[in-house]
């Protein structure tokens, strides 16, 4: 681990995080969170908001995939997303769910600023974002698609989303 330039979980806790939170909306597989937790745990998020039924921590899928950064990510839960969005607005959060709507934002022409905080929100396996979140959020971000299917599992969109964002604040972070 130490050739790797790993972190312990006391430096992790300690590290500057990225103003940047996932907030999962309903989620139905435990594996899908704990994959968005090793997701926040590489990006060094500052939190996840897990929110609905999605499972929370401790849970044994959750620690199959999310392989201890259940452990290091700092997680919140409430009870629906929009008392999430509220305290994310309170807080100075821009909220974006990640939903192909009409006049969603494509992930590749979004340029999201340095310091900016922002949360995403990443719904439903199956029926995606609640359109009462919808209705709430600052905008909806749409990865682009060119195959058939048109949808990602939630865990790979969290990645490609979550990279997207973070990619341009890397200098600062490294």
């Amino acid at each position: 681990m130490t050739e790797l330039n790993r972190k312990s979980i006391e430096e992790f806790k300690r590290s500057d995080k990225t103003p940047v939170i996932a907030v999962l909306e309903n989620i139905r597989s435990a594996y899908n969170v704990g994959s968005v937790f090793r997701t926040a745990d590489a990006f060094l998020l500052e939190s996840i908001y897990i929110t609905g039924y999605t499972a929370k921590p401790p849970h044994k899928e959750i620690r199959k995939t999310a392989l201890g950064a259940e452990d290091t990510v700092d997680w919140h839960f409430f009870s629906n997303a929009l008392e999430a969005i509220d305290e994310l607005k309170s807080n100075g959060y821009k909220v974006y769910a990640v939903e192909q709507v009409t006049n969603s934002l494509s992930l590749e022409k979004i340029n999201f600023n340095e310091g900016e905080k922002i949360a995403v929100i990443f719904g439903n396996e199956v029926t995606g974002v609640e359109q009462e979140t919808i209705l709430r959020c600052d905008g909806c971000i749409e990865i682009p698609q060119l195959g058939m299917k048109h949808s990602l599992n939630i865990a790979t969109a969290a990645g490609v989303v979550l990279w997207e964002i973070i990619r341009g604040r890397m200098k600062q972070l490294l």
